[in-house]
C-alpha cells in the first residue's frame, strides 16, 4: 500500500471516529471543533463551514465553546482563501487563551491580501504576547521586509534564527536584508539552500531583481 493510500485510510478512520464521537456525546463541543479542523485538512471547506455554523448555534451560550468555534470557522475561511470572512471571525475572539492566536491569523489574513501595514499591526500585537516565539517574530519580520523596513526586519529575523537557526525561509529573507544593508549575506543563503531548497529556488527571481536594483543604485552614485 502506498503512503498516500495509507494516509487517506488514516484520515478516513479519524473522520469516522469523530462522527461517532459526536453521535455518542453530542453536547461536547470539542468533537465538533476537531471534526471541523479535520475537514479543513482534507479541503472539505463547505462541510467544515456547515459544521462550525451548526455547532455555533448549539453552543452559543457557552463562551469558551463559542470563541473556539468562531476561531475554527475563521480557519475554514482562511484555508479557503476567503480572507474578508476570515478576518470578520478572528475579530470576534474575546477569549484570552485564543487572543494571540487570533492576532496571528488576522496578521496572516491581511498579509495574504497584500495589506502589510494592517498585518504588521496585528503581528506586533501577537508578538507582544509571545516575544520568543519564532513564528510571531517571523511574521513581524516578513511584513517589515515587505514594507521596505530592512533594518527592523533584520532584527526580527535575527530573533527567529536565535531560536530556530535552521529555518530556511528566515535565513533566505535575512540574507535579502543583509544584501540590501550591505552586510555579509552568503552564509544565510547557503543555510537556506541546505534547509529549504524549495523556498531558496522559488526566491531566485526575487534575488536577481534585488541584485539588479542594487547594481543600478551603485551605478547612479
Amino acid at each position: 500500500m502506498s503512503d498516500t493510500h495509507e494516509q487517506e485510510d488514516q484520515m478516513n478512520q479519524a473522520l469516522h471516529e469523530l462522527v461517532l464521537a459526536i453521535d455518542q456525546e453530542p453536547t461536547n463541543w470539542h468533537h465538533y471543533y476537531d471534526l471541523g479542523t479535520l475537514l479543513v485538512q482534507v479541503k472539505s471547506y463547505a462541510q467544515a463551514e456547515e459544521l462550525f455554523m451548526k455547532a455555533l448555534g448549539m453552543f452559543d451560550q457557552d463562551e469558551e465553546a463559542k470563541n473556539a468555534l468562531i476561531y475554527g470557522l475563521g480557519n475554514v475561511y482562511y484555508a479557503a482563501e476567503e480572507f474578508d470572512k476570515a478576518i470578520r471571525q478572528f475579530q470576534q475572539i474575546k477569549d484570552q487563551n485564543l487572543q494571540s492566536d487570533a492576532y496571528m491569523m488576522l496578521a496572516q489574513s491581511y498579509m495574504a491580501q497584500g495589506n502589510h501595514k494592517q498585518a504588521l499591526v496585528f503581528a506586533l500585537t501577537a508578538q507582544a504576547h509571545r516575544q520568543q516565539d519564532a513564528e510571531a517574530n517571523q511574521l513581524v519580520a516578513d511584513n517589515l521586509l515587505a514594507l521596505g523596513h530592512n533594518q527592523e526586519a533584520a532584527d526580527f529575523y535575527d530573533r527567529v534564527l536565535t531560536v530556530d537557526p535552521q529555518n530556511g525561509k528566515a535565513n533566505f529573507d535575512r540574507g535579502i536584508t543583509a544584501m540590501v544593508l550591505g552586510e555579509p549575506f552568503e552564509a544565510y543563503f547557503k543555510m537556506a539552500e541546505q534547509t529549504d531548497p524549495q523556498y531558496f529556488e522559488a526566491g531566485q527571481q526575487r534575488l536577481a531583481e534585488i541584485e539588479r536594483f542594487l547594481q543600478a543604485k551603485d551605478g547612479r552614485k
